[in-house]
């Protein structure tokens, strides 16, 4: 597999405050690779840092071997960039839209009709042509913002939160297009902080306060982590945690919809002595089941090890 983006040390500061520390990062040419980590992590910081749209503190980015520092209008030619916020025109239609971003693209006219047609195909937005961009559902508008960062063919496809606050449906079939893209040799590098997205990825990046804890695809992050973990239905969560939280070997207990999640050191605990402990209720006593861990539920690991660290 080829390298197309790579980042050496990127650090960027905000005045006293280090938002992005010393990120070591390589993304394969045609794979989907999300980074993922909570508001204010420093997802968007990071993509801006590998579009060029913000200068980096300390370190470089490559993109397909370009220096976006000292090569910034070879690297443009390469990468589409879809902001977070819908960046289109409200008082535009569909159609006027991507004809304003192919003139800005200097897309020829024979061209551009034939590229439109086809992004109106595989995005299903060829009846909404004449609809005004603030007409549009939160996801048409995305499916419009692609389209239009699709214009001048990139190679690397820079996405920031492309699906926050879209409704289901409608992010099943945004991602439904981004494998179509994956397939056409377009690589994708996407920030979220939905872990259901996550799991679409080929590999994931884990980042908290500016920092990258781990870098894997989901299924070896889930093999790699030591500790054991368990599903706990119990009547009264409150109390079992309580009762669970302080002793030997437990690690973190944490609800998880109407159950708790409990993380064990296996070299320090037994269950036995925790289903004692959180059967206090005979009736209805609570419940441990050993479980795979989800992307959650090693995210907030991976904090807690970097926390006490």
């Amino acid at each position: 597999m080829s390298t197309i983006i790579r980042t050496d040390n990127l650090t960027r500061h905000f005045g006293s405050k280090i938002a992005i520390k010393g990120l070591n990062l390589e993304v394969y040419s045609g794979e989907i690779f999300g980074l993922v980590g909570p508001d204010g992590a420093g997802k968007t910081t990071t993509l801006r840092l590998l579009c060029g749209l913000l200068d980096p503190t300390e370190g470089q980015v490559f993109i397909d071997g370009y220096n976006v520092t000292t090569n910034l209008q070879q690297v443009k030619d390469r990468i589409g960039y879809m902001a977070q916020r819908f960046g289109l025109y409200g008082d535009l239609t569909v159609e006027e839209n991507m004809l304003f971003y192919a003139d800005l693209f200097g897309i020829e006219n024979g061209e551009r009709k034939e590229l439109m047609a086809q992004l109106l195909k595989m995005t299903r937005m060829e009846t909404f042509l004449d609809r005004k961009a603030y007409q549009l559902s939160g996801g048409m508008k995305q499916k419009l913002a692609l389209m239009c960062t699709l214009l001048h063919h990139p190679q690397v496809l820079f996405l920031d939160e492309p699906t926050a606050g879209v409704d289901p449906v409608s992010r099943r079939d945004f991602w439904k297009i981004l494998y179509q893209l994956v397939k056409k040799g377009v690589t994708i590098f996407i920030t979220t902080t939905y872990m259901d997205e996550a799991e679409r990825c080929n590999r994931i990046g884990l980042i908290h306060k500016g920092c990258l804890i781990h870098c894997d695809s989901p299924t070896a992050m889930r093999n790699r982590i030591e500790e054991e973990c368990y599903e706990i239905q119990c009547p009264d969560r409150r109390k079992v945690r309580e009762l669970l939280q302080n002793l030997k070997g437990v690690l973190s207990i944490e609800p998880s919809g109407s159950v708790l999640h409990l993380f064990l050191s296996p070299k320090l605990t037994s269950v036995v002595i925790f289903e004692k402990v959180g059967s206090e209720n005979k009736r209805r006593p609570a419940i441990f089941k050993k479980i795979t861990p989800s992307l959650e539920d090693i995210f907030i690991a991976s904090i807690r090890k970097v926390s006490v660290n």
